[in-house]
């Protein structure tokens, strides 16, 4: 007995085998995986107190999702991304960007297509286009990891399906231009391919940064989606709620796979959820400085070590991407961090970087005590394994 080839050719998730290591590891510290120290916002457990007390409450719900809940969806989206949902596009509530991304590649994929994906990607994605028999296409980005719309369209063919963009970006932060989003969303008109934007980490951008929405764009309803999440903004990541918003001729194709796959949204979540968005996008803000002190902490201790390759500071997530003067292997690196110098961190080889060792840093679960402790053992650790 076995599995599946093409499960078997798909990477192994980095994220719980880096978990795994560090629970193993006591008194480690992470700059691994991607979460904010933050909790939800109390009204979201007030909200959920008495549930579980009416009888419909353990009924299965709409498909979609709540009704009213996907009405403050439409809201948020009008008043903070410019999309109005009312005009070709809807939306669909998913447990977790992650599974709105799989629902969307099981809706518009055959075996044998191609996704575009700049990179370095987000590993998650390359392995939902692979478990589909489909073909992730990486395009490289300029040296600061923005879109290089040009190698883009050379990497077009007749099996391109769609070009994916995530901005604010994981794994470098990078926040990709306004200009650059319109081109891609322009070759995705003109070749007829979908521009799936990720959205994720909206609301986390610094400095003069300014997060764009695609959906916005005027007549990019039947081949634009948008991906959101609230694991991130509101400390949620356990709760397992995000959304998709759509072109309304794709909604019966994805009807087909929510239903096959959930069935509905769970309703609890979704009664936090309207809570959260209740309370409102300036929740995150309210914790943006914080993280904006964190961030200059981790880049100041970066500058001083002479094994980190130069760099440019990014501008969003709460991640910043950094290459090694090192031969050696990252993955093999990652390990020996955190078992000799008890410090943890994500390798680039996840992300599709093959060619040189790198790391990616995820700062927004240390407050500044632990962010300077687990700096030092860093680039203690770096000095000397490198």
């Amino acid at each position: 007995m076995r599995p599946s080839d093409t499960i078997e050719r798909v990477q192994t998730p980095i994220i719980p085998t880096v978990g795994e290591w560090v629970r193993n590891t006591p008194g480690a510290l992470s700059l691994g995986q991607g979460m904010v120290a933050y909790p939800p916002p109390a009204e979201t457990l007030t909200a959920i107190q008495h549930f579980g007390l009416q009888s419909t409450d353990h009924f299965y719900g709409a498909s979609l999702g709540d009704a009213a809940f996907i009405a403050q969806i439409d809201d948020k989206l009008t008043q903070e991304n410019g999309i109005d949902c009312s005009r070709g596009y809807r939306v669909m509530v998913t447990a977790g960007a992650n599974m709105a991304f799989l629902n969307v590649m099981l809706a518009i994929l055959d075996p044998g297509d191609e996704v575009i994906l700049p990179l370095p990607y987000y590993f998650n994605q390359e392995m939902a286009i692979r478990m589909l028999n489909a073909v992730p296409v990486a395009v490289s980005t300029t040296a600061d990891y923005q879109l290089h719309v040009d190698a883009i369209e050379a990497a077009i063919t007749p099996k391109t399906r769609a070009i994916v963009t995530v901005s604010p970006n994981n794994p470098t932060g990078a926040v990709y231009s306004e200009p650059d989003l319109r081109a891609v969303n322009r070759l995705c008109r003109e070749y007829g391919l979908y521009h799936i934007s990720d959205e994720a980490y909206e609301y986390f951008v610094y400095e003069d940064a300014q997060h764009f929405s695609p959906g916005s764009i005027a007549d990019a309803e039947p081949y634009t989606i948008s991906l959101y999440s609230l694991s991130k903004a509101y400390g949620f990541a356990g709760w397992r709620i995000g959304y998709a918003v759509v072109p309304e001729g794709l909604l019966p194709a994805l009807l087909k796979v929510q239903d096959t796959n959930l069935i509905c949204p769970p309703l609890v979540t979704q009664k936090a959820a309207q809570a959260a968005l209740a309370v409102g996008s300036g929740y995150c803000k309210a914790h943006l400085p914080h993280l904006q002190h964190v961030r200059e902490q981790v880049l100041a201790a970066l500058r001083q070590s002479p094994v980190i390759c130069p760099m440019t500071p990014t501008q969003g997530a709460f991640y910043q991407l950094v290459k090694l003067n090192t031969d050696r292997n990252d993955l093999d690196l990652v390990h020996d961090l955190i078992r000799d110098y008890k410090v943890a961190a994500i390798p680039g080889c996840a992300f599709g970087l093959k060619e040189g060792a790198y790391l990616r840093l995820s700062y927004g679960m240390l407050d500044l005590e632990r962010s300077k402790m687990a700096m030092e053992r860093l680039l203690a650790g770096l000095s000397a394994l490198c």
